[in-house]
């Protein structure tokens, strides 16, 4: 062990003359330890979020997207349905059709989004088990159906149980004549309401594909997107390239993610700007720090005389209360690790923050992540050396002999 070392280790055990640089060491260790533990708290919450609206996004969402790069819509024929079908690693292909509407429901009125699936649907995202309200059915043998998001369920005031009053479809002809009617007009019937997440609720009606392509005076293979889900345990990237190489440069292939794009990068904004915010906290915290290992250079003077009248140079005595600096963050940081971990636990199977009534969960979500814990430990240190600076260069102007007067 080097000497500098060997001395930074002593010193932070050693005995000291006085009670109050115990105190003031003490104090600062535990700033330390509570700095560390907010910094895991706070990205393993932020983490949480992002993993519970994450997966919300899942239940509409599939987890590969297939989109035309130029036009809003498609022709999907058999034959490459079949060749993606045919991709090791995807389990369901299925084919949606969407448009902008308006919808008339007893007297209310509001636009949205009407987004035409077919029966694989389902098994893409699992949406039916979103259902809150009736079932998710999109058409029987002499009716076409809906399922209604939350948010415009609530705003055209549809009664799911009525089973008679229809939903009134309005989509607007894309080539008409003078005399021809604006409007395609249409009737279906809510039988059910889902609820995933706002973006979703408020702007969603889902029904069956050919009521779609009918509105929208579309051939039986007009498309606005190709839906996949991929096996288990499968790479989606992977999965990806494959899609990509059979679809060529005029289509669009999205991961989940990055159908959300904007919503990840806003959600890594607000994390590192929580994450630099706690961190000057720490920074303000560390002046504890000063504190002690400066109260620790004055209770050592004797033995820094020594040590200098003994050949010690000046970057030996920097080194050792450098080193001190560091041990003393390093022991705070490993204090405060234990402690977010065991907070961690705490909040995953109790729920100690609770979350009030309305919204999706009871409890603060959390989730803790390995990779956090290596920009945490390298910014506590970073502190840490920062603080240990103007006590080491104090400790370098004690002189070599000390005369009593």
């Amino acid at each position: 062990m080097k000497l500098p070392l060997l001395f930074a280790r002593r010193y932070l055990f050693a005995k000291r003359s006085t009670n109050a640089i115990n105190i003031i060491t003490g104090i600062s260790v535990g700033g330390i330890a509570i700095g560390t533990a907010a910094l895991i708290l706070v990205l393993s919450v932020f983490n949480g979020f992002e993993d519970l609206l994450g997966g919300l996004f899942g239940y509409f969402n599939p987890e590969l997207k297939i989109t035309a790069t130029k036009g809003k819509t498609f022709e999907a024929d058999s034959a490459t349905i079949v060749r993606l079908s045919g991709i090791e690693g995807v389990t369901v292909v299925s084919q949606t059709l969407e448009e902008i509407a308006f919808f008339e429901y007893e007297g209310a009125q509001d636009f949205g989004t009407l987004k035409g699936v077919d029966a694989a649907f389902a098994r893409v995202n699992d949406i039916d088990s979103t259902v809150r309200e009736g079932v998710y059915r999109l058409q029987t043998e002499d009716r076409n159906e809906v399922v209604v998001g939350a948010g415009l369920r609530n705003k055209l005031n549809i009664q799911v149980e009525n089973g008679i009053a229809a939903l009134n479809v309005y989509m607007p002809v894309q080539e008409q004549g003078v005399l021809d009617k604006p409007f395609m007009v249409r009737s279906a019937y809510p039988v059910g309401t889902f609820a995933i997440q706002q973006d979703f609720d408020y702007q969603y009606i889902l029904t069956n594909l050919d009521f779609v392509r009918e509105l929208l005076g579309a051939n039986d293979n007009t498309v606005s997107a190709l839906e996949l889900r991929c096996r288990p345990g499968v790479s989606v990237d992977a999965v990806k390239k494959q899609v990509v190489d059979i679809m060529g440069a005029d289509f669009t292939v999205k991961t989940r993610n990055e159908q959300n794009e904007a919503f990840f990068k806003v959600m890594q904004l607000e994390k590192w700007m929580g994450f630099a915010i706690t961190s000057l906290i720490l920074l303000l915290m560390t002046f504890n720090m000063i504190g002690a290992l400066w109260m620790i250079v004055l209770d050592k003077q004797k033995d820094i005389s020594m040590l200098k009248s003994m050949g010690a140079h000046d970057g030996t005595i920097r080194s050792i209360f450098m080193y001190e600096g560091v041990l003393l963050t390093v022991l705070g940081m490993v204090i405060g690790f234990i402690a977010a971990i065991v907070l961690y636990f705490l909040q995953k199977t109790f729920g100690l923050i609770t979350i009030p009534q309305g919204f999706l969960v009871n409890s603060y979500p959390i989730s803790m992540r390995w990779t956090d814990f290596i920009p945490v430990t390298c910014t506590v240190v970073f502190i840490g050396v920062l603080a240990s600076l103007a006590p080491a260069a104090r400790a370098v102007r004690v002189t070599a002999f000390l005369r009593e007067n």
